[in-house]
């Protein structure tokens, strides 16, 4: 999906890079990553990150096709300062993966309250680029890219740590909340009254749990 929604882009700055997960290996990619440590977690098979953050792009104006972005706009300090820069950088378009914060992350919302808080940006500020197109990216049941819903039905996973600690909203939520709901999550678990509650997803292959393919054709700076 994120590769069709590039279109006919040749290069693409990967704003948020991280370990490269998502990036297109057919086209010139420039990743900025302001971690250290996740550039250290690129393989030597993808170009190396450049050091920078959203609101500041390393590149020089109208330099690549396009913007790609995958979970990682509700970290940007600025958004708007993100958004000029984008437009700044970019020729044609800008592809988001993000998450809808009107729209629920399903069961977990019942047991860790407040996971996606107030940090994704509303759909709405995306208009802010250019003429904007939104389509709901269902998770399968047998996802293991590790961000915060995709083991919906898989709720096991959710109670171990080290998953957890992968996954940044889990990290900006209290520490107590996240061990009270654990717990509460164990239980039902254990007692099997989380599989009576929610009987009606064990059957299905994949969810919408709030995922959004955000594509903005740019509007000139």
């Amino acid at each position: 999906m994120i590769r069709a929604a590039l279109g006919d882009a040749t290069s693409v700055v990967n704003i948020g890079a991280g370990s490269g997960s998502y990036e297109p290996t057919d086209l010139e990619v420039v990743p900025v990553e302001p971690s250290e440590l996740m550039v250290q977690q690129r393989p030597p098979s993808l170009p190396p990150a450049v050091s920078g953050v959203a609101e500041a792009l390393p590149l020089p104006d109208r330099s690549v096709d396009a913007a790609l972005a995958f979970l990682t706009a509700h970290h940007w300090a600025d958004r708007p300062a993100a958004f000029a820069e984008i437009r700044r950088v970019a020729r044609k378009r800008a592809v988001f993966f993000t998450h809808d914060p009107d729209a629920p992350f399903g069961w977990l919302d019942d047991y860790f309250p407040g996971l996606a808080g107030s940090r994704y940006p509303r759909l709405a500020e995306f208009e802010v680029l250019g003429r904007v197109t939104i389509e709901p990216v269902l998770v399968p049941a047998n996802c293991t890219d590790g961000f915060t819903a995709a083991y919906w039905r898989r709720p096991v996973a959710y109670l171990d740590e080290a998953v957890r600690a992968n996954m940044s909203t889990f990290a900006l939520l209290d520490n107590r909340l996240v061990a009270e709901g654990a717990a509460r999550l164990a239980r039902d678990l254990t007692d099997r009254s989380w599989h009576t509650r929610y009987a009606s997803l064990l059957t299905l292959p994949e969810l919408d749990v709030g995922y959004r393919l955000v594509v903005a054709e740019l509007r000139a700076a």
